[in-house]
């Protein structure tokens, strides 16, 4: 949206600058995205006075001039033919650019005489199309600036231009009053009156509208006037200056009235030849298919069924909101013309200027949206404009249909506002900004002006007292306290828990995966799920239909595909949620991490080996220590029966209490997933971990004992089948208070010992915490550990 600073000014009485008044657009939600200074480009014209004029000798047209100029006489020879002896005119000097020429002059001969620079038209220095004669100018002294006289004198010939950048839901800024309405509201000035009585018909309109029924709902209000006897042609300067200025042609003075209110007031008109119109009548009405209109931009558009068209006996004259027909569009010729202003649907609009490409300011006004209320006056402006410039005689309006009602009200909560925008913004403040504004305001009631589509609720009207209050002037201020003392920790303990995992986990050497909550079924039914209820609807592809049970299936699909690619060794771990249904919250969250292939390269000393089940078990241990879990733990056996039979275990706090599970995982599911083996891995459930009985920050007191700890080694001999944890727990249990740890190093099976019988060697340490261990007290604690361990696995200890 382009509008000069002098047009602005028609509609805002205001003494604010072009830096203050961008700086408001912008702040209002009117983005600036440049101002036109279109005087830089007359900034080295000069003003000089012609002493003399002299026929050229060897050219009839050409005169040679003697120039009074700031840098003293300079002979020009101009081919002009009004220029002649005692008038000021604007001079080119060597070296100056002409925009409308696009040359720089310089010094040269014409038929022999030389010429010290040039007599400028305004065809020339881009003001205007005229070109007959060079520019006279009525006052002005030698060696004055051009543009510094055109400022005094004309200011609309250089006038900055703003462009804005229009949001779609401002549709009332595309004119000038409605940036003058805001800028006013602002406080940078007063919103001018600009209405115009309304013009009485001098005889009845000899050209009927009718609207089908059915298009009603997308061209509810049809207005309309016959002006005869006009006299059109081109336009007032002021009008050619504003249109100019923005980037538009003049064409003559009836298409330019349109145009103006089109940016003016956002008010698209449309004018036909009355002459042109065929039958007396014109009916609007939903295209058939097939119709073919030649526009004024001369192309030939095929309609489509249910477009708005306007059409007169003969057939479609015009497309309703986007564009007019070339057969009865106005010429200089033209002495009877049919005023049309009419509201058009937003989306309908839309449909068809988007099915045909056509843009048009007509198209981009209606499909965002227009005062429909204003339909009557706009027709009531132009019709006075026309009149007043073109002459002729006014009929009374037709009117089809009826103005779409668009009223509508919400309450405005003063205090509401406030607490919301974070600003002391009083209600009288707020009622003003709100009037200023076009509401209408009844009690707490606001009503919404016709032009402002997109207010539509209370939220809205916060924004626009927000905008008009600027947010600029929002202060910091910090939050109140919602406990006193220190502060309570932000994250809760499950989001310290997760990420305790994950760091301890690429500490470890894992690194971390992120896929697809979404896997295929057949993966999906490998984990234990693959059903119905976590189907997907509209999957994104066919390898993701389902969600995910766990998250070992797209670690092994990234283990897969590394090891496609050449890299057999790695450690990837994952943190997320996985899915046992399709409902809210039937969801849980876990902490998964596989190994493949060996523990490091291959070294001469043979310290490089194949992962097993113990390499993941400690790290599934220090993972569950990161998140807080008891030190004191079960293994169990009987998991998923995804996971190897022999060679896996459920890290348990009682039978139904699962922190986790680690081990191999099945062969059956390594072939299905592509992934060559073995394969070791863990997941655990960070939510089954117990909270800490204690909620404080507070540590408990370090106890270091000064006695010297003592450990002794058993070595007993057990069934085959006895597992290690029951031999270990058994002996801790012997002196829970003296016993520190016990650790399993030697294990020996075979030999004298005989079928179905092992050795299980433990190291116990004592580590006393109020005297000395005398050799009594150790062997007194040994007796119970033999005892216990007897009793818990049968063994006897090896002799």
């Amino acid at each position: 949206m382009k509008f000069t600073l002098s047009w602005l000014k028609e509609h805002l009485d205001t003494t604010a600058s072009v830096d203050e008044i961008t700086y408001a657009l912008t702040d209002l939600g009117l983005e600036v995205e440049g101002v036109e200074d279109r005087g830089a480009r007359l900034a080295e014209f000069t003003l000089g006075f012609v002493k003399s004029a002299e026929k050229h000798p060897d050219a009839d047209r050409l005169r040679v001039c003697q120039v009074e100029t700031d840098e003293g006489v300079q002979q020009i020879i101009c081919g002009a033919p009004n220029a002649r002896e005692g008038i000021t005119v604007v001079i080119a000097k060597p070296g100056v650019y002409v925009p409308g020429i696009d040359t720089t002059i310089g010094v040269g001969k014409i038929r022999g005489i030389e010429s010290f620079g040039m007599m400028a038209s305004e065809r020339e220095l881009e003001l205007s199309e005229e070109h007959d004669g060079i520019i006279e100018l009525p006052s002005g002294a030698v060696g004055d600036r051009f543009v510094d006289w055109l400022a005094e004198n004309d200011p609309a010939k250089v006038d900055p231009v703003i462009e804005i950048a229009i949001t779609p839901n401002r549709p009332d800024a595309l004119g000038v009053r409605g940036i003058a309405r805001d800028l006013a509201a602002r406080g940078l000035g007063t919103l001018r009156p600009r209405e115009v009585p309304a013009v009485e018909g001098q005889f009845p309109c000899p050209i009927s509208v009718t609207i089908d029924d059915d298009t009603l709902d997308a061209c509810p209000v049809f207005y309309g006037r016959l002006i005869k006897g006009v006299k059109n042609g081109p336009s007032p300067a002021w009008l050619q200056d504003k249109l100019r200025a923005i980037g538009l042609r003049p064409i003559s003075f009836l298409v330019d009235v349109t145009n103006y209110f089109t940016y003016d007031r956002n008010r698209p008109l449309h004018v036909f030849d009355a002459d042109k119109v065929s039958g007396g009548t014109l009916r609007i009405h939903r295209a058939k298919g097939g119709e073919t209109l030649v526009a004024l931009d001369e192309k030939e558009y095929t309609l489509e069924p249910e477009m708005i068209v306007i059409s007169d006996a003969e057939g479609v004259e015009s497309l309703g909101g986007i564009m007019g027909g070339a057969a009865s569009g106005c010429s200089e010729e033209t002495v009877n013309v049919f005023l049309e202003a009419a509201y058009f649907d937003p989306i309908r609009t839309a449909y068809t200027g988007r099915a045909l490409k056509i843009n048009s300011d007509a198209r981009y006004r209606f499909e965002r949206g227009i005062d429909p209320e204003w339909t009557p006056y706009g027709i009531e402006h132009a019709t006075q404009m026309i009149l007043d410039h073109a002459g002729g005689e006014a009929s009374d309006v037709v009117v089809a249909g009826k103005i779409p009602d668009t009223a509508r009200a919400y309450k405005l909560d003063a205090a509401r506002v406030q607490s919301l925008v974070g600003m002391t913004i009083p209600e009288s403040d707020q009622r003003q900004t709100l009037t200023a504004l076009g509401f209408r305001l009844e009690g707490n009631m606001a009503h919404v002006p016709s032009w402002r589509p997109d207010v539509q609720g209370e939220a809205d009207l916060v924004e626009e007292v927000a905008r008009i209050a600027s947010l600029t002037q929002l202060e910091g201020r910090p939050l109140p306290r919602l406990s006193e003392g220190v502060p309570r920790p932000i994250l809760s303990p499950m989001q310290r828990r997760i990420g305790a995992a994950r760091r301890t986990c690429a500490a470890l050497g894992f690194n971390e995966c992120i896929s697809y909550s979404f896997i295929d079924q057949a993966s999906a039914a490998l984990f234990g799920g693959g059903t119905d209820d976590t189907r997907l609807e509209n999957p994104i592809s066919s390898d993701m239909s389902h969600m995910r049970p766990a998250l070992l299936p797209g670690l092994l699909q990234a283990a897969a595909r590394n090891q496609a690619r050449g890299f057999a060794d790695m450690a990837l771990f994952e943190v997320g949620p996985a899915f046992h249904g399709g409902e809210p919250g039937e969801q849980h969250m876990l902490v998964s991490g596989l190994i493949v292939g060996r523990t490091g390269p291959k070294d001469v000393h043979g310290a490089s080996r194949p992962v097993d089940v113990f390499d993941v078990k400690a790290d599934a241990e220090a993972v569950l220590a990161a998140m807080g879990a008891p030190a004191k733990v079960q293994i169990m056996r009987g998991a998923a029966d995804w996971w190897h039979p022999g060679r896996h275990g459920k890290i348990c706090l009682g039978p139904k209490k699962v922190l986790g599970v680690y081990g191999e995982l099945h062969p059956r599911v390594l072939a299905a997933m592509d992934v060559k083996g073995p394969a070791m891995a863990f997941t655990l459930w960070p939510g089954e971990v117990p909270l800490p009985r204690k909620s404080g920050a507070t540590r408990a007191a370090l106890q270091i004992s000064d006695l010297q700890a003592v450990e002794r080694d058993f070595a007993f001999v057990v069934d085959a089948d006895v597992e290690a944890l029951t031999l270990v727990n058994a002996a801790k249990g012997a002196d829970k208070a003296l016993i520190e740890e016990v650790r399993v190093f030697d294990e020996f099976i075979g030999g004298s010992l005989g079928e179905g019988k092992k050795s299980l060697a433990i190291t116990v340490r004592l580590q006393p915490s109020d005297k000395t261990l005398k050799d009594a007290d150790i062997e007194a604690v040994g007796a119970k550990v033999i005892e216990k361990v007897t009793k818990a696995t049968g063994g006897v200890l090896r002799g």
